[in-house]
């Protein structure tokens, strides 16, 4: 009976052997029929599309359609497209089907560049990414003399802080640099300048103009004062029209 058993078990073993490597045959030599591209945030922006990832496929001779699924290099798939500085993850598979979905997920800006040195996003991990010629992210904007190393540094730190600040992200429409690298934000609701000076100790100084709001603007209103210097400590200077 023991013997039996053995040779029972020897056959179940030897057949799911057969059929695991009969399968993993099959699916190396099966012809990949199509290519599923999700582009998982397409709902909030739209630097890349479906046919953006296809066109990068085809420029790098590496549009699976066609091709046997054991010859198609997924790794390779990934890292071209993570080349595409509007792309911040990729992840691509093969399904038994013989189909490779890609699952896509965007860059995220926080701030637009618009200065005499260039003009680009810089995104939530502080890298830059290029303009997109379809789509306009609605983010602060930053004018003047934008140097590369302060928007990577001293005004992606700022533009975090706007982010995570509902108030300020709603009222901070421009940051203008000038050369010396001070900063003047431009409100969007009421009609002057404010000059913060340094990015250094900026949230204090933007805490003491939100009591000045508070406090005075109901009063005199939103357009008494061309500008409110913040630059110095402790201190709100305006000036009136």
């Amino acid at each position: 009976m023991r013997t039996v058993s053995v040779i029972v078990a020897t056959l179940l073993f030897c057949y799911l052997v057969g059929v695991s490597v009969y399968f993993s045959h099959d699916r190396q030599v099966k012809t990949c029929t199509d290519i599923r591209i999700v582009v998982k945030d397409s709902l909030d922006k739209h630097f890349v599309n479906e046919k953006d990832i296809e066109a990068i496929l085809k420029r790098a001779s590496l549009n699976p359609i066609g091709k046997p699924m054991g010859k198609i290099n997924t790794e390779k798939i990934e890292n071209v497209l993570m080349d595409n500085q509007m792309i911040r993850e990729v992840e691509a598979y093969k399904t038994p089907s013989g189909i490779i979905r890609l699952e896509i997920v965007q860059k995220m800006p926080v701030l637009r560049i618009m200065g005499v040195r260039g003009n680009y996003y810089v995104d939530n991990e502080g890298s830059s990414m290029p303009v997109s010629s379809h789509y306009v992210a609605h983010v602060p904007v930053a004018t003047g003399f934008v140097e590369k190393a302060f928007a990577m540094t001293d005004l992606y730190k700022f533009a975090l802080f706007l982010q995570e600040n509902k108030f300020w992200y709603n009222q901070i429409e421009q940051i203008f640099v000038y050369p010396d690298r001070e900063v003047e934000l431009v409100p969007r609701v009421g009609n002057h300048r404010i000059l913060l000076g340094s990015l250094e100790d900026y949230e204090t100084k933007l805490d003491n103009l939100r009591l000045f709001y508070r406090q005075a603007i109901p009063y005199v209103g939103w357009d008494k004062y061309s500008q409110i210097n913040l630059k110095y400590k402790n201190q709100i200077v305006c000036t009136k029209k």
